[in-house]
């Protein structure tokens, strides 16, 4: 079996996308769900449009730095939409791309596994 290449900080090496495309499917929706409170994010807007003091309230233990990071790689990566109003104080809303929604029966599957297997499973 050939040796795996690394992510980069510009992606991934052109060979193993070719070489392990099974590979690179895993690792490729791996990196664009890595950071602490992504999958928490995307799974909160799964049913609706939220505002950001919505998503804080929310995610009531992140830093106001942390929560912008992760709804700017989000939006980055194309899983959520940032629509801005233009009003005064400005008013934000954050929603689902259709690439967000394709990552939400990921998202309930890991939720079953971690009713079914987590620390106070029955």
């Amino acid at each position: 079996m050939k040796k795996v290449s690394r992510i980069c900080k510009d992606g991934f090496d052109k060979e193993c996308i070719k070489e392990q495309r099974e590979f690179y499917g895993i690792a490729y929706t791996q990196n664009i769900l890595s950071g602490r409170w992504k999958y928490v994010i995307l799974w909160y807007l799964k049913t609706k449009e939220r505002r950001y003091s919505e998503i804080k309230a929310f995610l009531w233990d992140i830093s106001q730095g942390s929560l912008t990071k992760q709804l700017r790689e989000l939006e980055t990566d194309g899983l959520i939409n940032r629509k801005v109003f233009p009003e005064v104080p400005p008013r934000v809303e954050y929603s689902l791309t259709s690439k967000g929604e394709e990552l939400i029966p990921i998202i309930d599957l890991m939720e079953e596994f971690g009713k079914k297997f987590g620390e106070h499973a029955d």
